[in-house]
């Protein structure tokens, strides 16, 4: 009966003529695209409600791995709601007011995740921020966003701040999650200091504060580049955040952890959605568990934890196969004449098969069962990817010959394609459903469109659905060349479909940098991969 009365109180809140498809007040509020059945018409909740539901579902399986020298130190799903919960009354204690941001300035770890879920607990934005940004750029974000706490990684990270903190007026207080203080300074707190803070701050007043949020208010905001003009802050509501990871999770099959637990290694910058949605908000609301790699993970360590790890599933950005594809070619080069002569012949059984299961077939030849069990099964193990039945690729373009490089050794890699402005994920390939250099097609409840098609049928790409996003920051004119008078996002991407509906990248609109360009270039630049 609850459940009832919750969504009719959504969809009369979704329809209410004062709400619009897009906001760029920062207290704004917007309509929810709810569709009338299907997964597009799931009830709204917010991410306090998503984490609710996780820890009743979860609440005993890990959800947090860090290693701190030779050991995993891990937490459950309860105990990270609950420091979460602690995050948030600091949070509230240190002076962070309501629609204002609290800033992440650091490499992936449990203190990154809490920090961020704690900032959406106690009413606030929270803000991933470029680890390679300079000062300035951290201080347009911390200005851009009305940051009332900032939290770095460590001294480097600090310094940046420290640098401009007297250009921010409305900052209260910074947190340093890894390391210890060089320098004491006012308002200046190590991370255990941070967590001690809010000790006193009772439960009814975060509470409070906690149910006065609704699924179409925002709650995080992911800054473009700006690569073309200043960043733009992406503002994404709890619906699009929780609706989004439940949609795309079910669509690529994550496992419930009821039933088996995904495993995932946490290691791309999480400014970005694409790892924000894949390390924070897919696992909460499917309770797998998360690895942090090491901060050298793209310059090598990453083999080593995926080797220690084993995930379920996985995402590298074209760079990082490729330099894995660069490795192994290397590796090969140095073997005996046989086992060159048999890893070919491998390659071209593997290559052959999945091409043609890739168009339908189902029958797995004999010298396809003989030669996963002398070669596929060792080069997937080599790699940790041995119990890994979802590769992605996403983020920029990846070549037709890396592609078929790792399907021609049974390890397919399924292209994704979205952008922050869709909540991360728009269409995303699957196991029985791809095409090479295909980006897959939409996941359930969303829309693709077209728009002013050639005679190729090559047009603008633009997105419907409960992920996109309500608007650009304090930024109307952006906004509205975003969303058009129909609600559709324009995302500057031309592409076409099959026969067969695959969509494919074919350019972009000249002069335009959409944020899935902007996040490829910003995850490229920095990965300067390599496997021992």
């Amino acid at each position: 009966m609850q459940d009832i009365t919750l969504t009719l109180i959504y969809l009369i809140l979704a329809s209410s003529p004062a709400s619009g498809l897009w906001t760029t007040r920062r207290d704004g509020e917007v309509k929810l695209r709810l569709d009338q059945n299907g997964i597009g018409s799931e009830t709204p909740k917010t991410v306090h409600e998503l984490l609710q539901e996780s820890v009743r579902k979860y609440g005993d399986c890990f959800a947090l791995a860090s290693k701190k020298g030779d050991k995993w130190i891990k937490q459950t799903y309860k105990q990270y709601y609950e420091q979460c919960r602690q995050a948030a009354k600091s949070f509230i204690k240190l002076g962070l007011e309501r629609f204002h941001g609290v800033g992440i300035l650091g490499f992936n770890s449990a203190e990154w995740f809490i920090a961020d879920v704690g900032a959406i607990l106690a009413g606030g934005f929270a803000v991933g921020i470029y680890t390679t940004n300079s000062p300035e750029a951290c201080q347009y974000v911390a200005e851009n966003c009305g940051a009332n706490i900032l939290v770095v990684e460590n001294h480097k990270q600090l310094q940046k701040i420290l640098e401009v903190q007297h250009k921010l007026p409305l900052l209260k207080a910074i947190i340093q999650y890894n390391g210890e203080l060089q320098e004491k300074r006012p308002n200046l707190y190590t991370w255990s200091e941070f967590m001690g803070v809010g000790s006193g701050v009772p439960d009814s007043q975060l509470d409070k504060i906690i149910d006065s949020q609704k699924p179409n208010q925002c709650c995080t905001l992911i800054y473009t580049s700006g690569t073309t003009g200043q960043p733009k802050g992406v503002m994404l509501s709890h619906d699009n955040i929780t609706w989004t990871s439940l949609s795309a999770g079910h669509y690529v099959q994550l496992t419930d952890a009821t039933d088996q637990q995904e495993l995932v290694i946490s290691y791309l910058p999480l400014s970005h959605i694409a790892a924000q949605m894949i390390d924070i908000w897919l696992p909460i609301t499917f309770g797998a568990q998360v690895f942090f790699a090491q901060p050298d993970a793209l310059k090598g360590s990453l083999v080593d934890t995926l080797r220690e790890v084993r995930p379920t599933a996985f995402l590298g950005v074209p760079r990082v196969w490729e330099k894995i594809q660069e490795k192994m070619k290397s590796v090969g080069a140095k073997s005996s004449a046989l086992r060159r002569k048999v890893a070919a012949w491998a390659k071209e059984v593997g290559l052959q098969t999945n091409l043609k299961r890739m168009n339908g077939a189902s029958e797995l030849p004999m010298n396809f069962r003989l030669a996963r069990q002398l070669v596929y099964k060792k080069v997937r193990k080599g790699l940790g990817l041995d119990r890994c039945t979802k590769c992605y690729t996403g983020a920029a373009p990846i070549t037709k010959e890396t592609l078929e490089y790792f399907l021609s050794l049974d390890i397919p890699v399924y292209e994704l394609y979205g952008m922050s402005e869709s909540s991360g994920p728009h269409t995303i390939s699957l196991p029985d459903t791809f095409r090479i250099t295909s980006c897959g097609k939409e996941i359930t409840g969303c829309q693709t469109m077209i728009y002013k098609p050639d005679s190729d049928g090559s047009g603008e790409i633009c997105f419907s659905g409960r992920h996109l996003f309500m608007g650009y920051l304090n930024m109307d004119d952006k906004t509205k060349e975003a969303i058009d008078d129909e609600g559709w996002l324009h995302s500057g991407d031309l592409g076409k479909h099959d026969k067969n509906g695959f969509l494919y990248i074919t350019g972009r609109i000249k002069g335009n940098t959409s944020s899935s360009a902007v996040v490829a270039l910003a995850l490229t630049a920095s990965s300067t991969f390599t496997v021992r």
